[in-house]
This record gives C-alpha cells, structure tokens and sequence, in this order.
C-alpha cells in the first residue's frame, strides 16, 4: 500500500529542461495568516513545512528597462563629476565675472564729465576773488567734503581746456580713477596784488570718483601724475620695401593730387582713383612742395605709399607733415595705365 501523498508537495519534474535564460522574476510573498487579506475574503491555507512563503511572478519589461535606464543615469552623472570637478559644483569661481561686470556697467562717461569740470575747477584760484574757486569746486564735489580742497588762498591762474582720458573703475564697482590733461595760463604776481600772464602748462591729474545712487560725485582731492614722452615700441610695422621705379614714375602725379588736395572737393575727385571719395581741406592751407614721396612693394594693382608735405599758413609760417596713402592701378580704356591715389590715411 502506497504512502499518502503529503499536500501542497512538489509535483515531480516532468523531464529535464533545456538550459536557457529564464524570463526576469518578482517574488511575492504570501501571507500565511491572511493578514492582509480583504475583510471577509477566506483565509489562505497554512503553509506546509518546507514551503517558501513567497511565489515568483514574471517581471515586466518596462520594470526592466526603468531600472537600467536610472542605473545608466547615475553612471553617467558620476562620469560628469569625475570630469569637471566636484568642487567646481560646489564652489565656482565667479571672480572673473564679477570684475568684467564692474568695468562695463561703471559709467565712465559720467565719470569722464564730472572729472573733467572738477579738474578746471581744482587748477583754477584768484586771490582777489577766493570766493569763486570753493563755488566751482563743490558741484562735483561729494558734499561734506572741504571745498577748498588744498588751495592757502594766494596766488592766481587759470585753467580753460581739459581732456579726459582713461577711467580706471575698482574692483569694487563704485569708485574709479579718471585721467585728465588740462591746459594751464600762470601768472607772475607785480606788486602786491597786480599779477602778469607766465607761461601756459599742461598738468595732468587723476581724478577719484564715486558713483552714488543720484550720480556720479568727486571723492576726494586729485593728484598730479608725469605727463612723460614714450618711445616707439620695437614692434612697430614697417612701411615694407621700397618700390624706386614706381616712385619715380608716379612723382608727378603726387604732386598734382596734393595741390588739388589743398584747395577744393572739384579739384580733388579728378585726380582720385575711380569710386573713390576724399574730401579736401577745402584752402585751409596751400600747397607748398612735395619734399618726399615713396612707394612700396605689393601687388599689381594696390600699393602703399608716404609723401612728407609742406603746407603754407597765413604770412610766412609753413607745416611740414607726413601722409599715407592708398593708390590703385587705373586703366583707360585706350589701354593706358597710371597709379591714384584711393584713400588718404
């Protein structure tokens, strides 16, 4: 007689399975108790010793492919860290940004202006009239500072013309350094309080501004700076070599554009190159003599060219200067070619 059967047993294998990849799986566990099971719903059935209390159920693929998509995604992440930097994410440098932000919004123009008339105001004081130079002064002035900015109150001069030149703003963003040139007429005191015109001086001042919410102010007092000549750099670009037939060839015709140069627009347009225009300086000046011309090596049909000129002023005076020019290969329509002159400077 056959032993009873044990229940919820394994059934015997069918027969050996070929081997494969089995199909993803989910387990799902089971309750033996039922306690999860829906009120009223029966009680599942009590589990057999040796029995898991779970059951496999095949997983989807879009589980599937959610799970390695996230895990390619965190790879990827991980990669880009490793690459640029951690601390570069935690801590980027905005220095550079900060500094370009100050120079091109700090209002330089403004800045160039208050300076400029301050400057005037600062280099010009009359000891007869100690009045006027605090006036002047303190419209650029930041107000509750001392208007008579430096000045013991003796002596006279006077300063008319002032050029502005680089401003220079702080990192900070609010103040800034403006540089200015101004022309200056002395005096020469005669007696106790007669003065007589000295020479006339360039002085050249840094100016300290402020930017306030209203506008732009003078912080404090300038100072005076060295107006120094500078050489030439050494890397200077050089005119190129020297074309001698072509300068001689073309002289002539140097000397008649510089002629018509000096007296009107009508003259000029004649001896330019085709489709070009140069205005004249319309008799400011005469022309006097072409003390030297020379062209240079290029192509057939532009060229590069310098010519030293004397111009004649009112009465006796005479100007030497030097110019640059562009002349262009023109031809006729008889065949005949000559070299004009197609810009100036």
């Amino acid at each position: 007689m056959a032993p009873p059967r044990r229940p919820g047993g394994r059934t015997p294998d069918a027969g050996p399975q070929e081997p494969g990849p089995r199909p993803p799986e989910r387990l799902k566990q089971r309750s033996p108790h039922g306690a999860h099971a829906a009120p009223g719903a029966p009680a599942r059935e009590v589990l057999a010793p040796g029995q898991t209390p779970w059951s496999t159920e095949p997983e989807s693929s879009f589980s599937t492919w959610a799970r390695r998509f996230f895990r390619g995604l965190v790879v990827v992440v991980l990669l880009l860290a490793a690459i640029s930097g951690i601390r570069s994410w935690i801590s980027p440098n905005r220095t550079p940004q900060t500094v370009v932000s100050s120079q091109s919004t700090f209002p330089a123009d403004e800045a160039r202006a208050v300076a400029t008339r301050y400057a005037v105001a600062y280099l010009t004081w009359d000891e007869n009239n100690p009045d006027a130079r605090p006036a002047q002064v303190g419209l650029d002035l930041a107000s509750g500072l001392d208007t008579g900015a430096g000045w013991n109150g003796r002596g006279k001069q006077t300063a008319d013309v002032a050029y502005p030149g680089q401003v220079t703003p702080d990192p900070n963003g609010l103040t800034a350094a403006v540089d200015v040139r101004v022309r200056v007429h002395t005096f020469t005191r005669q007696g106790s309080n007669a003065f007589t015109a000295g020479p006339v001086v360039w002085d050249r001042l840094s100016v300290p501004v402020v930017r306030t919410p209203a506008r732009v102010v003078v912080s404090g007092p300038p100072t005076f700076v060295p107006d120094e000549r500078a050489p030439l750099p050494a890397n200077m670009p050089g005119a190129g070599k020297p074309d001698d037939d072509l300068t001689a060839a073309t002289e002539k015709d140097a000397e008649a554009f510089f002629a018509a140069y000096a007296e009107s627009d009508n003259k000029v347009s004649a001896v330019t190159a085709p489709g070009s225009t140069i205005r004249s300086l319309n008799g400011a000046v005469k022309f006097g003599q072409l003390k030297d011309w020379q062209v240079y090596a290029g192509n057939d049909d532009v060229r590069q060219a310098t010519a030293a000129v004397t111009w004649n002023g009112v009465g006796d005076t005479t100007l030497d200067q030097t110019y640059t020019l562009t002349l262009r290969r023109t031809v006729a329509t008889d065949g005949a070619q000559r070299w004009q002159v197609a810009a100036v400077g």
